[in-house]
Order: C-alpha cells, then sequence, then structure tokens
C-alpha cells in the first residue's frame, strides 16, 4: 500500500518519487467514524466489473473497509483532504495489502490526476473509462465534529478554523472577520437560514473580531429572537454548516469532480453519492440527470433531435434514505441522502 502526500491538497500533484508510507502521516489520536448506509453502498457497487473502485472521501476507511471485504474483485485508491483520516485509512485499511493501490492527500476535484499517478490509467496513460466504481461520502465526519481542536463545532470552544485540510487555506475566522454583511448573508441563507440570514450577518460584522466557535454561535444566537429559538434546533447550526462549506469550497468542486467521475469509469461501472445538505444534493441530482440524457436540451415533450448520447442510467429513483433503525443508531445518518448512477457503454 502507498500513499501519496502532496502537501497543499488543491496544488499541482506531484510526481510518483514524492510518495511516503500512510504511517508517516500525523494522526494525534482515533479517527472513528460510523460510516453510513453502508449496506446500501456495498449492494449498489456488488455488480460492477474488476477493477479498481475509487473512495473519493476515505475519511477513516470505514466504508472501504466494507466494500474490499464484500468484494474480491476491487481494489482501492482513497483519497481524502485530511491527514489524519487517511493515517486512520491506512490503519483501518492495512490488513487488504497491494488490494489498496493508494492513498492520496488530495481534494476529489483532482480524482483524474490522483487516478493517473496511481497506476490505474488507460491506455496510453488515458484515465478516460479506468475506473469501475467511485464512492463520495461528503459533508464533516464525526471525529472532524468531535475535535475540539477542528473548531467545527458549535457546543466546543475552540479557534475558528473548519479546514478539512489544515496544511493549507483560509480559515473559518478568515472569513469571517474579513467577508462584508452582504457576503455573509448570502452564504448564510444558502444554508437554509432564510429568515434570519441579514440580522446573523449584521450581528457578525457589529461584533468582529471573532476568534473562536462559542463566540460565533453566542453572537448567532443572540441575532435569532427568542421565540425563533425554541424550535429547530441549535440556531448557530446551520451558520457554521454554511461557514464550513465556504472555508473548504464544497459546493464549488463537487460538480467538476462528478463530471470527473463519470468520465472514468468503465462500461457498468457505478457512481455512488452520499450527500447530508439540501445544496449537495441538488449538485449531484444536477449532474446525475445531466449524464443520464447526454446533455440534452431539446423540450422534455419532443424526441430528443440534438444528438445527444446519454452516459449513464440512474439507479435511484430520487434519492434514497437511511432506514428508521439506522437513524435511531446513529442520528447523524438522518440527513443522508443516497444517488447512484450506471455508465453506459
Amino acid at each position: 500500500m502507498r500513499c501519496l502526500s502532496t502537501g497543499e491538497a488543491d496544488g499541482p500533484l506531484s510526481a510518483p518519487d514524492a510518495i511516503a508510507p500512510v504511517g508517516r502521516l500525523r494522526m494525534s489520536q482515533a479517527f472513528e467514524h460510523r460510516p453510513v448506509m453502508t449496506d446500501e453502498v456495498v449492494a449498489l457497487v456488488r455488480p460492477v466489473p474488476p477493477g479498481v473502485l475509487v473512495d473519493a472521501t476515505v475519511g477513516g476507511g470505514g466504508h472501504a473497509r466494507a466494500l474490499l471485504g464484500a468484494h474480491p474483485h476491487l481494489r482501492l485508491v482513497g483519497i481524502d483532504r485530511d491527514e489524519d483520516a487517511l493515517a486512520a485509512a491506512g490503519e483501518a485499511l492495512a490488513g487488504f495489502g497491494e488490494r489498496v493501490v493508494a492513498l492520496h492527500h488530495a481534494r476529489f476535484d483532482r480524482m483524474a490526476d490522483v487516478v493517473a499517478i496511481a497506476g490505474t490509467a488507460g491506455a496510453k496513460g488515458s484515465t478516460a473509462g479506468s475506473v469501475s466504481a467511485v464512492l463520495f461520502d461528503l459533508g464533516v465526519s464525526s471525529p472532524q465534529l468531535d475535535r475540539a481542536e477542528r473548531g467545527f463545532s458549535y457546543r466546543l470552544d475552540a479557534p475558528l478554523d473548519m479546514r478539512m485540510d489544515r496544511s493549507t487555506g483560509r480559515t473559518a475566522a478568515d472569513l469571517v472577520n474579513a467577508a462584508t454583511a452582504q457576503e455573509l448573508a448570502r452564504l448564510i441563507a444558502r444554508s437554509g437560514e432564510h429568515r434570519f440570514a441579514g440580522r446573523i450577518a449584521r450581528r457578525i460584522v457589529e461584533r468582529r473580531p471573532l476568534t473562536t466557535t462559542t463566540e460565533l454561535a453566542e453572537v448567532v444566537r443572540d441575532a435569532i429572537p427568542a421565540a425563533a429559538r425554541r424550535t429547530g434546533g441549535h440556531p448557530a447550526r446551520r451558520v457554521f454548516q454554511a461557514v464550513r462549506i465556504a472555508v473548504n469550497d464544497e459546493l464549488d468542486v463537487l460538480a467538476p469532480a462528478l463530471d470527473t467521475a463519470v468520465d472514468l469509469l468503465v462500461p457498468g461501472g457505478r457512481c455512488v453519492v452520499l450527500a447530508y445538505h439540501s445544496g449537495e444534493d441538488r449538485i449531484v441530482k444536477e449532474r446525475f440527470a445531466h449524464a443520464a440524457s447526454g446533455g440534452c436540451e431539446c423540450p422534455p415533450t419532443l424526441p430528443c433531435a440534438c444528438g445527444a448520447v446519454p452516459l449513464v442510467r440512474l439507479l435511484t429513483r430520487g434519492a434514497a434514505k437511511p432506514s428508521p433503525t439506522e437513524v435511531e443508531a446513529n442520528r447523524r445518518a438522518e440527513s443522508a441522502r443516497l444517488r447512484a448512477c450506471e455508465r453506459l457503454a
């Protein structure tokens, strides 16, 4: 098993001589995360042809371990922005030996480069049609939420960080202390906090500089009327989600990464996505629908006359949801939405 550590995850991928063992990555404590809808993911991947599975968000290796254990015809290339997650995945997947081709420190919109460097490219170095399955498990993981120093949680006092890759990029503090009230209001509204986005944004600007998670959570709480705070969970939840998504460019990189995943798949290969936010799920739905129509822009009531060729068929009717039993055992699974598609010849 190999691990590529690239330094800056969104920068140029380095040559194979930068590859280093997983054990050299930093992991300060256990990275334990319960994967969501594992049975459904394993079942969806079962029919794919032998080849490479790209886990674009390998995390602690929970889904990857289940998939490799259930499907001996697959080998793994894992990608993650979080170096602690990669170290944990290396430990969790060590028993699969050479079936783990590589674990890479990179953003998933660099998937084509990762696949090429991992040595899974097709003829003449092309990466198109070289992958049997791709999995995206979007959002933030339990270890990231539960470890105060990561700065993701409104319940734990810590510096405002929220970076999935702590080696690069702006922090949440950088964002909330530099953005205008209008910019803050827009990103808060995108998370679903439409009613009070403007009030919250103005209060943040008034109270700046903000340096800790509890300071931001208190500002948000104070900006929302008392009557509105009595329902809907913690008043800071959506604001923290909005800031985290903006800090990590999560929505901006998702659409091109999904298109790349479809391009990489062999005929019969499948792409499976777990989303936890309406904005994420909307992008997945749109990109899968675009691939299923081949980009056809003809009126839906008329036969296609533009020559569009469908690239995939959809495998889920709408978005599948976790079972009540799973939600009862793991409350963080409640917001999960699963979609999948299969590459056509």
